[in-house]
């Protein structure tokens, strides 16, 4: 036998069994010798047989009905023991099969009439008789009984597994959390006591929901508002969420949905004012909106939120363009950063509310990203509350056509965490799936998702057609009632609750949406700006105009450095530093004394720890980033005896600011929107994404484009996000050559962002510091080095550290402005090429001007940097990408003009390509020298 019996299996009727078939395996029928082979073979899948019906069985299995218990007395001999093991046996198989299996049976979905069978839920399956239901069995401490007739044991087992709500918990590995949900489910059959005062408060937010989408249409025949008409049961979800979570102890929620619905959740869950809603369906707005604004059902909200009980509550929903499930890192990020300013350490103030569509949760790659962030410690919120609004189709996708698991919230499954699927067109079973999530997220701190069945009474949107391509489906809508007329015949039936009353309910919520429209009518003709977006403040911090803020002294005093890094080199008593760890620890440390010049690594430590030391806050996120990818940084060292880890920024002072160093999971996508997110609720920080490569953020590019570069033109929203994009062609091929610098380029506009390519260890300090300390906030993108990080001209002396700031160009000071025959303007690691070349040629009337800031950089610094060279000679814009890629179309539609204006303005970089670099060492090096021969040998 290759292994033990299971402990559930370990009953003594198998074990009889058993060691007859070890003595002789033909003294046992073979159904049993099947199973016994099977069981060597450590294959068990199948349930063991039923026992063969010996005269002995039988005659045990007759005095058990007639009233011999579990506890009665069994004779030597007698057949009562081996049947109560068998019958036994047999109930705790199908005890754990409707635990595992009920929610086949559930009615949880309200267009279709739920299975009324499955064989393993089947007392007969187990070759169970009428007799043996009224036969005492174990079940478990439930309802005060350790055993229980068995036709209740199955009758609670119905009503837990198989009602309005369908469970899946036992894939869960964790027995204290399985063992917590079925006590919570079996003692309670799965349901909850609402006082008439709930079921009134319910109809009332249920009230809310149906009257503002039949006011919308009403009002504004044919216009988009991705209703929520189907599934209005999400707006009490929400308020009792908010209700029981304030009881709880949280004072910070964070919602992140999808545009379907979200009209309505600004009205009635966020406190939208409902004319604010209603002027943006008039849009009259035009010419304050050009360029900018956002459609309505993408916007977001802050509100101070007051309880029932009189406890206030911090909402915010997130702002979220069309790519769904996009915004569920964005909104934990957030959360997370609100978190660590509380210093929070158990999460208990925090909730964060995901809100998906069935078809998105189970198509979008995010949502497993999203996942597998939250029991991670530097993404971790205390676990989120996730509901799936179930329309059953995605646009036009049915779920056989977009998804190859049961269900759409099954990739859930990943953090062993419960899946409640509930009828949406039942409220008060909403309203136990949301106690018990609740319950369960705080005792755990961990996800859990609620995954809400309904339907889309309309198509995709209120002008689409839906019988088009599923008229069933639609012909079976159309029939339904809306929910809030079914909970109103449930509470009526039920006797609590009058139908005047629901009646007057209901006019009331319409004369309020009468009396918000009318504020439309009595307002202005003409207004100069409309409503406030009504966004979270951002307390000192500015976007707008780069130009218009005023920049800062980012210098550090050499003798506040020096001590700084005397902390960046210290090593603890007794701890066991890597050998090459200490070597370069030794390095840096004659750099911080100013006996050798700094380099990257050493430079960009000085900048953490300076604003750590002026407590503001740093958070540094990515792939490897600890150790970086190029092993420049080892911002944390690991003995190597005892494997404990030790970061030197963590010990600057006692005093000093929170400092986050993270490795990332391989995600670029979630992990850079989290750190969006988090940038965007913590202004006071200094915020870096890395890629390990730049071109690893063509993964992310959705964050880029909706969120990073456009988030303030749409929404208002500020970013101080730093991205660190290691970019430069090496000649090891085109992965990994390019961040993509032209994209980030194609899309600056109305200073919405930084991209800044710097070359010198002391320009990535001032660069850092800038960033932290000016009132402005812009997202920086930043071509980082990779051979830099070591090239021996690419260092700085710690003096340069002391005073000045970034510069956005760096001139040539070598040459005499007044002998240059040619200019050369570049950026970024091209520089050092060509200088060296121009060294080795020993030419001195070359100039090199380097753009360390590309945008936003206005004409006018442009024009002051290149006033002392001489006019009309050749200046050439020179990069080592192909021309159509890198900074030459920028620099072309942005300077071209001013610079052919004044000079004999030409181009030099590799021809243009599909790809950004050769996969040929070789054919690089062969580039690279035609490059510097259009350079320094054409007369242009």
């Amino acid at each position: 036998m290759k292994r033990e019996l299971p402990a559930y299996e370990n009953l003594q009727y198998i074990e009889a069994v058993w060691e007859r078939y070890k003595q002789d395996p033909d003294s046992v029928s073979p159904q049993w010798h099947s199973y016994f082979t099977g069981f060597e073979n450590e294959d068990s899948a199948q349930p063991p047989p039923q026992p063969t019906e010996s005269p002995r069985f039988a005659a045990g299995r007759q005095q058990l009905h007639q009233g011999y218990g579990p506890g009665g007395k069994v004779c030597a001999g007698c057949g009562r023991a081996e049947a109560m093991s068998f019958l036994q046996y047999n109930v705790s198989l199908l005890v754990r099969n409707y635990r595992v299996r009920g929610h086949l049976l559930a009615g949880f979905n309200p267009l279709v009439t739920p299975r009324t069978f499955f064989p393993e839920l089947d007392p007969k399956y187990y070759e169970m008789t009428p007799d043996d239901l009224d036969l005492l069995f174990n079940f478990g401490p439930v309802s005060g009984q350790k055993a229980m007739p068995l036709r209740e044991i199955i009758e609670i087992l119905k009503e837990t597994y198989t009602g309005f709500i369908g469970v899946q918990f036992m894939h869960i590995d964790a027995l204290r959390e399985r063992e917590w949900l079925q006590q919570r489910m079996e003692s309670s059959r799965n349901k909850i006591r609402l006082s008439r005062k709930q079921q009134v408060r319910i109809l009332e937010r249920l009230t809310d929901a149906v009257v503002f989408e039949r006011f919308i249409q009403k009002k504004f025949v044919g216009a988009k508002s991705f209703s929520l008409e189907g599934a209005e049961t999400l707006i009490p979800l929400l308020d009792q969420a908010i209700e029981k979570a304030a009881e709880q102890g949280v004072d910070n929620i964070v919602i992140g949905m999808p545009h379907r619905g979200r009209l309505n959740v600004l009205a009635n869950i966020m406190g939208k004012h409902p004319h604010t809603i209603f002027e943006e369906f008039q849009d009259p707005y035009a010419e304050f909106n050009v360029g900018r604004g956002d459609v309505k059902y993408h916007k977001g909200y802050h509100r101070d939120y007051m309880t029932k009980d009189g406890k206030k509550v911090v909402l915010d929903l997130s702002f979220n363009p069309s790519h769904l499930e996009f915004v569920g890192p964005v909104a934990q990020g957030a959360l997370k950063a609100r978190q660590v300013k509380l210093e929070e350490t158990d999460a208990s103030r925090g909730l964060l509310i995901l809100i998906h569509g069935d078809a998105s949760m189970a198509g979008e790659g995010i949502v497993q990203e999203t996942l597998n962030l939250s029991e991670l410690a530097g993404f971790s919120v205390g676990g989120t509350l996730h509901v799936v609004v179930n329309n059953q189709i995605g646009f036009t996708t049915l779920p056989a056509e977009g998804r190859s698991t049961t269900y759409a919230s099954d990739v859930a499954k990943m953090l062993q965490t419960p899946i409640f699927h509930v009828n949406g067109e039942v409220p008060h079973a909403v309203a136990q799936c949301l106690d018990l999530s609740l319950d369960f997220r705080r005792q755990f701190k961990r996800d859990v998702v609620i995954d809400m069945y309904c339907y889309r009474r309309k198509g995709h949107n209120e002008g689409d057609e839906p019988r088009f391509t599923q008229p069933l489906m639609y012909a079976e809508i159309e029939k339904r009632p809306t929910v809030r007329e079914s909970y109103v015949k449930h509470l009526v039936d039920l006797g609590e609750l009058e139908e005047e009353e629901a009646d007057s309910i209901q006019r009331n919520r319409e004369q309020y949406y009468e009396k918000e429209y009318s504020k439309l009518e009595d307002s202005e003709e003409e207004s100069s700006a409309p409503l406030s977006l009504f966004t979270p403040s951002h307390g000192p911090y500015v976007g707008g105009i780069d130009a218009h803020v005023e920049e800062v002294e980012t210098g550090v005093s050499l003798e506040r450095l020096q001590k700084l890094g005397e902390r960046l080199v210290a090593i603890p008593p007794g701890f066991h530093a890597n050998r090459k760890i200490v070597k370069l620890l030794e390095a840096r440390k004659e750099m911080f004394s100013g006996d050798s010049p700094l380099d990257w690594g050493a430079a960009e430590a000085l900048a953490f720890a300076s604003l750590i030391d002026e407590q503001i806050p740093v958070r540094l996120c990515g792939q490897d980033s600890q150790r970086g990818t190029f092993s420049h940084r080892h911002s944390v060292l690991h003995d190597t005896e005892n494997g404990a880890s030790f970061m030197p920024l963590a010990n600057i002072s006692a005093a000093q600011a929170r400092i986050d160093i993270l490795n990332s999971p391989l995600t670029e996508g979630a992990v850079l929107g989290f750190e969006y997110g988090y940038s965007t609720a913590f202004p006071e920080s200094l915020v870096i994404w890395e890629a390990q490569f730049g071109d690893f953020a063509n993964v992310a590019q959705v964050y880029i484009d909706q969120f990073i570069s456009s988030g303030e033109t749409k929404w208002n929203l500020l970013s101080g996000l730093v991205l660190l994009l290691p970019h430069g062609l090496e000649g090891t091929g085109p992965e990994h050559a390019s961040a993509r610098l032209e994209r980030y380029l194609a899309n600056a506009a109305t200073d919405n962002y930084q991209v800044v390519w710097p070359t010198e260890p002391c320009q990535i300090f001032h660069l850092l510091r800038r960033q932290a300390m000016r009132k402005i906030r812009k997202p920086l993108i930043v071509m980082s080095p990779k051979s830099l990080l070591r090239h021996p001209g690419a260092v700085s002396s710690i003096k340069s550290l002391t005073q000045g700031s970034f510069r956005k160009i760096i001139p040539d000071d070598e040459v005499k402005a007044a002998d240059v025959e040619r200019i050369l303007l570049c950026t970024g690691k091209i520089y050092y090429d060509l200088l060296k070349e121009r060294q080795e040629r020993n030419l001195n009337s070359i100039a090199i001007v380097r753009l360390e800031q590309l945008y936003p950089l206005p004409e006018d610094i442009l024009a002051s940097a290149l006033a002392a060279y001489p006019k009309n000679i050749p200046l050439l814009w020179v990069q080592e990408e192909p021309l159509n890629m890198g900074a030459y179309p920028f620099i072309r539609i942005r300077f071209g003009d001013f610079l052919s204006e004044h000079w004999s303005f030409d181009r030099v970089g590799r021809p243009i390509s599909a790809t950004p670099a050769t996969g040929s060492a070789s054919s690089h090096r062969l580039e690279q020298s035609l490059l510097f021969k259009a350079v320094f040998d054409d007369r242009r």
